[in-house]
């Protein structure tokens, strides 16, 4: 459903980029109030012809043309061809006899307005109207001079609902299809809108412009940023660039929490890198131990018209748009191709989602137009099992089948025996066709042979089911079920129960920014990819690094998740934060045995994590430029951090959702059996505590000794802990007593925690507050910044990984994400002095995609807000941006969910008390609304600020 806005909230400025470059508005109702005269003209025919019509059928012929209007008037009454023009030609006289008194005057409120501030922002303005009266009515109205070109009924041969006026005036302003948006007021020019990949707002009340992308009453007091805000539910693409392919198929990704699927055409082009990941779908690979393996690609599906294959690198492509709809997770493309050869044109519109109602049923649907001439269409959709990750081959196919209804898969991973089962069932609707099965050698499919007339469509439907055996003893079987299920079910249906889902996500987790497109959009992508990677039922997996969007990082979860993924979904889908933390459970075993091959008791996380919990970082890597060497990897070793930020995540889910069973039986004794580790992992050095040999988050730097952000962090994990199990031995005092056996906490072991709580070495000036980073930070080099303006390479790259060691340069904050995860600990002095320390040694542009958002919060708590946006912005255009060029590996899930945390507790301000919160807003100057809502306790609140809530 279009979303209803209030327009004294709709902001009234944007730092946007042009996601809009051309407005076309519908002429009746939306420029002028004209609908009336078709109501009086149609009325005078029906009386004369006696035939019954009311108010309410005029409703229906909003947009439409004169003969559809007549066909649908007559009803089942046949007339002559002759009897019907003098029909058309008579109601036409009517209207034509009321236009007379069209004048200037007859302007809806706020059009005027409108189209001069369009003029002065130099946005193109088209009026398309089925009438052909148009030119006469813009005559009288007297604005022939504010638009740029004028078509109406006589400039195309199809009219609305198909897209050709709505493509015919975006072919004259020369602006692409996605960058064009409507203002409609009918049903049927709002679906002509949507098939010509365009925006819609939607002008009026009721049903019939509910489905416009943003709905407004009028536009009396609307401006071109109020239109625009339609268009950040959706991420675009105008043209297709083989260059830019992988970073779009990344941005492109779809998914369910189940499966990911990266954005990659259905047929096919050269060197494209498609990808479906489900999750715990591991298989052995070398060097990296572990892999998610790409399975067989549901997508695939090959189109030939009379002969000719259809490619995008063969023939000529117009009308071309590509966008994922926010909203509802669905993916469009829609084209006109014109074989080169041949010369015939054909429109195509492909749409797909895997279902987020339910997560192992996808759906791929297109349609296929000739457009003046008859063709013979042959679809085949299939299986395609011939994939790879990056080379490597995981998967064995071990059974299929085609038929003339059905195809399905089985295949093996042939390392770790792992099942996976696809079916896929076809239907279709449209043209004289037939079909058969196709069984080619792990690619089974089937092939849809049809007959079609010019501006006859077919359509095809494809549902797909996919099961592993980490759920079922039977994959295949249960695919064949439930692919099945779904076909009955229909495709309407799957897509309305896929978008009631997406509806019930966005209405707790969406958050609202007005006055800057290109924040609100960026944002919403960011929770959109964090929310089609996260685990809805199986609480055995997690959210890996590059989500499940691309081959970066092989599936492998890091401490990204809780400290920056995390968040979101505690503070707004707790149920899923549940399932993330979960995972930090059951491979609690990886945890033990990493502390024990360290020489350690308890239990210490793997940097890396995968299946089982067990250290799956790289040791060594080749050599990114000399391939005939290797590079150390130290992460794995030495970057231990992340055993304190698991134990903070626990902690925050706690505080925010007040899940004591949760508490007692997992966040507890995960936080016990890793502060045990902690408590030998620190060195005795006299009356002081040491953690030496470390890296922390600026991995700039490594092989160093008491880093500030682990040793506090091992206080704070420490601190928790003693806590943690003083409330235990209140509430469940048995319990409590097992695991101080089970564990060895004697009261010498507790004892040692609180000396290495107080004696843990944490170097800060006691008078200005500044932290060192590490030891001996402060005697490093320093680095000459503007030797090296305008590079356009990380300074670890540029430096050397040893010169960059030896260096006063951060890869990410540090110190300044202590003060963040701290940040009630911490007062303005010791912020502000670090602030100026650290802030301007950081490598913002190339370093990491970490680190941008910490900052943004950071300079929040300062009272920035302007240097605040800076940096987010930085972090918002991570992906949708690939301002860093390695968003081709797949989405930055920290930096998406650093974007969050950024908004909600740096601009917003927002801390949680026992029973309440409260709020410091920060806004940037031209924001003038953010409004959220979060979970605290069960209790859902709504905070919602504008420019006079957060002061200037």
């Amino acid at each position: 459903m279009a979303r209803v806005w209030d327009l004294n909230n709709i902001n009234q400025r944007t730092k946007a980029p042009p996601y809009i470059d051309a407005i076309i508005f519908d002429l009746d109702g939306v420029i002028t109030d004209s609908a009336d005269f078709h109501l009086q003209s149609w009325k005078r025919l029906a009386d004369e012809e006696g035939i019954p019509f009311s108010p309410s059928d005029n409703e229906k012929l909003h947009g439409v043309s004169r003969r559809k209007s007549l066909e649908f008037l007559l009803g089942d009454r046949q007339v002559t061809e002759f009897q019907a023009e003098e029909m058309i030609a008579r109601k036409n006289r009517y209207y034509e006899q009321l236009l007379s008194s069209i004048t200037v005057d007859d302007l809806i409120p706020g059009v005027r307005k409108l189209l001069v501030e369009l003029e002065r922002k130099e946005v193109k303005i088209a009026i398309a109207s089925a009438s052909r009266n148009a030119p006469s009515v813009v005559d009288r109205l007297e604005i022939r001079d504010k638009i740029d070109i004028l078509v109406d009924g006589s400039s195309v041969t199809r009219q609305k609902p198909a897209p050709d006026l709505f493509l015919y005036a975006a072919h004259q302003l020369g602006v692409p299809p996605c960058r064009c948006l409507v203002v409609e007021d009918a049903a049927s020019g709002i679906e002509a809108a949507h098939s010509a990949g365009m925006v819609v707002v939607g002008l009026g009340l009721g049903e019939r412009i509910a489905a416009a992308d943003l709905v407004l009453p009028d536009l009396e007091d609307v401006t071109f940023e109020d239109l625009s805000y339609a268009a950040t539910w959706r991420v675009s693409e105008p043209e297709f660039i083989p260059a830019y392919q992988h970073y779009r198929e990344t941005i492109f990704t779809q998914g369910n929490g189940y499966l990911g699927t990266r954005g990659t055409l259905e047929e096919r082009y050269p060197f494209d890198q498609p990808a479906t990941f489900v999750h715990g779908f591991w298989d052995d690979a070398p060097i990296v131990f572990t892999e998610l393996a790409n399975v067989p690609d549901w997508t695939a599906l090959e189109l030939r018209v009379n002969e000719h294959w259809f490619r995008l690198d063969q023939g000529s492509i117009t009308d071309y748009s590509r966008f994922l709809d926010l909203r509802t997770g669905v993916l469009h493309r829609r084209l006109r191709w014109t074989h080169l050869e041949h010369g015939s044109a054909v429109d195509l519109h492909f749409l797909r989602f895997p279902s987020l109602a339910e997560p192992h049923v996808m759906v791929l649907r297109v349609h296929i137009t000739p457009v003046d001439f008859p063709a013979q269409v042959d679809v085949r959709v299939m299986l395609d099992s011939h994939v790879e990750n990056q080379g490597l081959l995981h998967l064995h196919t071990l059974s299929q089948y085609g038929d003339e209804h059905q195809a399905g898969l089985l295949v093996k991973t042939r390392h770790t025996g792992k099942l996976l089962a696809m079916s896929a069932r076809l239907q279709a609707h449209g043209g004289s066709h037939d079909s058969m099965g196709l069984n080619c050698p792990g690619c089974p499919g089937i092939n849809v042979t049809a007959h079609l007339e010019a501006n006859q469509t077919l359509t095809i439907d494809k549902v797909v089911a996919v099961y592993t055996s980490g759920e079922v003893e039977d994959p295949l079987m249960h695919t064949q079920l439930k692919v099945e299920e779904a076909a009955q079910t229909g495709f309407q249906s799957l897509r309305e129960a896929n978008d009631e889902a997406w509806d019930e996500f966005w209405e707790t987790s969406d958050v609202i920014i007005e006055g800057d497109d290109e924040a609100q959009l960026s944002l919403r992508h960011a929770l959109y990819q964090l929310r089609i990677a996260a685990p809805t039922t199986d609480e055995h997996v997690s959210i890996g690094a590059k989500t499940l969007s691309g081959f970066g990082y092989h599936g492998h979860v890091f401490w990204d998740n809780e400290i920056f993924v995390l968040p979101f979904f505690t503070y707004t889908q707790p149920s899923l934060a549940r399932n993330m933390l979960m995972y930090r459970w059951h491979t609690l075993p990886g945890a033990r045995k990493k502390a024990q091959d360290n020489g350690f008791t308890g239990a210490q996380y793997a940097w890396e994590s995968a299946e089982t919990g067990e250290e799956v970082t790289p040791t060594w890597v080749p050599h990114s430029h000399d391939k005939t060497k290797l590079v150390r990897i130290w992460t794995g070793d030495i970057e231990i951090h992340i055993s304190a930020d698991i134990a903070y995540a626990m902690h925050q889910f706690w505080q925010v959702t007040g899940d004591d069973d949760f508490w007692r039986d997992v966040g507890i004794p995960i936080l016990l059996e890793t502060a045990v580790f902690w408590g030998e992992r620190a060195e005795q050095e006299g009356d002081k505590f040491a953690i030496r040999d470390v890296i922390g988050p600026d991995e700039y730097h490594d092989h160093v000794d008491n880093n500030a952000f682990t040793n506090r962090m091992v206080q704070c994990h420490l601190e928790t802990a003693l806590d943690a199990l003083d409330w235990l031995t209140d509430h469940a005092p048995e319990y409590a007593s097992m695991l101080e056996n089970r564990l060895d906490l004697t009261p010498a072991r507790l004892a040692h925690w609180r000396r290495v709580i107080d004696g843990l070495i944490i170097l800060q000036d006691p008078e200005t507050g500044l932290v060192e980073q590490f030891e001996g930070f402060f005697q490093l080099k320093e680095v000459d910044w503007p030797t090296y303006g305008g590079r356009t390479k990380s300074m670890q790259e540029l430096l050397g990984i040893e010169g960059a060691n030896q260096c006063q340069v951060l890869k990410q904050a540090d110190v300044l994400m202590l003060l963040c995860l701290l940040r009630d600990q911490f007062d303005h002095q010791t912020r502000q002095v670090n602030w100026d320390y650290y802030n301007s040694r950081t490598d913002h542009s190339y370093g990491s995609s970490l680190s941008p958002s910490i900052h943004a919060w950071n300079a929040c708590e300062l009272g920035r807000p302007e240097v605040a946006y800076e940096h987010f912005m930085r972090a918002a255009r991570a992906d949708l941006g690939d301002i860093r060029g390695d968003a081709r590996d797949g989405v930055h899930a920290a930096s998406a969910g650093g974007l969050w945390q950024a908004i909600v507790f740096g601009f917003a301000g927002l801390r949680l008390e026992e029973k309440d919160h409260t709020l410091r807003p920060c806004l940037p100057a031209h924001w003038t609304r953010l409004a959220f809502r979060f979970y605290h306790r069960g209790i859902r609140h709504e905070v919602d600020l504008g420019r006079a809530t957060a002061g200037d």
